[in-house]
């Protein structure tokens, strides 16, 4: 034996010893039945369906009813110089161009941009004082992903699969519908594994073409690309895949290649009839506005959710609104003109949803999540638009384990920072672990000598609002 030899042999047998430490330690637990699937104690959710509107939706033009704002119209009370991260100088105070009426038993202010969801208010629980700790997309989207304003963490998806697993072997574990228009901000990020293992990574479903699912199946004109061809060629590479992973047991990103080709090899049979919405009724269709250009392309979307948590995806996350100053939520040029039509994009497929979750049962285990990035100023921008604000937000939550009808928190009278019950993307990211049976503090994934979790050093679970 070489000295080179002796000194890979020996460096390969402390490497051992490391790797048995660290899977004795970070290796994904079992989900325990007896908590009704839950790691730390019983869960009440069993699947999450997200739905992020990209931009930073206002909250005094949705959600957050603001009447001081009609007394101050037109008044010059914002910052005299421009605050960090905001695009232009504050103008007057705006008061919202939209009428507000009360809603439901629970009373809940919500704008005449929302008249379908304003139905369902009394299903809902809502926070109304969120933070950010920035006022600029990119930095922001991963904060309320991820915990961290910096790429490179895994986000909420990511640690829900590696701390709880599938609940089907033919489906993705956590599934990313993006707008038919584009990637959010940070393109990919937002749904990335990080530092976990890349199995549990966003897989991205392109709702829009008719290639839903990239290269599952061969192209038509490579006629030797068959089932029986497809057997051998995994055989092969299963065999070649044994040996290079025989000697690199350190590096994650094999294991979860090899786990990607066998789970597509089983979504060949079963992706196909998940995402076939011909088995639809017309009257489903309709409800989810798929005969309508404006709600076609997210009530698409809503609907494949249902599906796909049915038939055991665990999270499902559907964006609105790609990165960029258009076609979003993103509303500086002017909110009388922006707002409403992506509004109106999500609306009625946001109800209908709601509707078809709770006519089928599955409202009962399914948590749905309705957020942004940050929210937007008071005071005007140029002529009738609004500019980032992170300092208060709405985030309203659904389903599993909340206590309908309710909010916690509330902003300043002007909607510009939040006054009472601040919560941060960590409180809200505590409260979805525990419904889900996951204790925050203990989820944890060991990197660089840190044992990292999603909420870092923060977060509590806001009781508040859940039943």
């Amino acid at each position: 034996m070489n000295r080179r030899a002796f000194l890979w042999q020996i460096g390969g047998g402390f490497g051992g010893l490391a790797m048995t430490h660290l899977l004795s330690t970070d290796v994904e637990a079992t989900p325990r039945p007896e908590f009704n699937g839950g790691l730390h104690h019983p869960a009440k959710v069993k699947r999450i369906i997200q739905l992020f509107m990209t931009g930073g939706v206002s909250p005094m033009d949705t959600y957050d009813y603001k009447p001081v704002l009609e007394k101050l119209h037109g008044q010059e009370l914002g910052p005299k110089e421009k605050p960090e991260g905001f695009t232009a100088a504050p103008g007057a105070i705006m008061k919202s161009p939209f009428s507000f009426k009360q809603h439901g038993e629970s009373g809940r202010w919500v704008s005449s941009v929302f008249p379908h969801q304003a139905k369902w208010v009394d299903e809902m629980a809502f926070l109304m004082a969120m933070a950010s700790k920035t006022n600029v997309h990119g930095p922001g989207t991963y904060m309320m992903n991820s915990g961290s304003l910096l790429p490179g963490f895994p986000c909420l998806g990511a640690w829900v699969s590696y701390g709880l697993g599938n609940l089907t072997d033919n489906l993705p574990t956590f599934v990313v519908m993006p707008d038919a228009k584009g990637l959010p901000y940070n393109q990919r990020g937002p749904f990335s594994a990080g530092f976990l293992p890349a199995v549990h990574q966003g897989t991205v479903i392109k709702t829009h073409t008719t290639n839903t699912v990239p290269d599952l199946f061969p192209h038509e004109r490579f006629k030797f690309a068959n089932p029986q061809a497809d057997q051998e060629g995994l055989a092969l590479l299963r065999s070649m895949n044994e040996v290079h992973a025989a000697d690199r047991t350190e590096d994650a990103r094999l294991a979860s290649r090899i786990r990607s080709y066998e789970l597509a090899a089983k979504m060949q049979l079963s992706a196909p009839e998940a995402f076939d919405l011909t088995r639809e009724t017309q009257k489903t269709h309709k409800a989810y506005g798929l005969d309508n250009p404006v709600t076609e392309d997210f009530g698409r979307r809503c609907l494949l959710a249902r599906r796909l948590c049915e038939r055991g995806t665990r999270f499902v996350q559907v964006w609105s609104g790609p990165q960029g100053a258009t076609g979003n939520w993103d509303n500086h040029a002017s909110i009388p003109k922006e707002l409403p039509p992506i509004a109106e994009s999500v609306d009625k497929p946001i109800a209908s949803l709601i509707e078809d979750l709770k006519s089928r049962g599955l409202f009962e285990d399914t948590l749905l999540i309705w957020t942004t990035e940050f929210g937007r100023t008071p005071f005007a921008q140029g002529g009738d638009g609004r500019d980032h604000n992170g300092g208060t937000f709405v985030t309203w939550l659904a389903g599993a384990g909340i206590k309908a009808g309710t909010s916690y928190g509330k902003s300043d009278d002007w909607g510009y920072k939040t006054a009472e019950g601040t919560t941060w993307c960590f409180d809200l990211h505590a409260t979805i672990l525990h419904l889900l049976g996951i204790d925050h503090e203990q989820l944890t994934f060991r990197q660089n000598g840190i044992d990292r979790r999603l909420t870092d050093v923060h977060g509590h679970v806001v009781q508040e609002i859940l039943a």
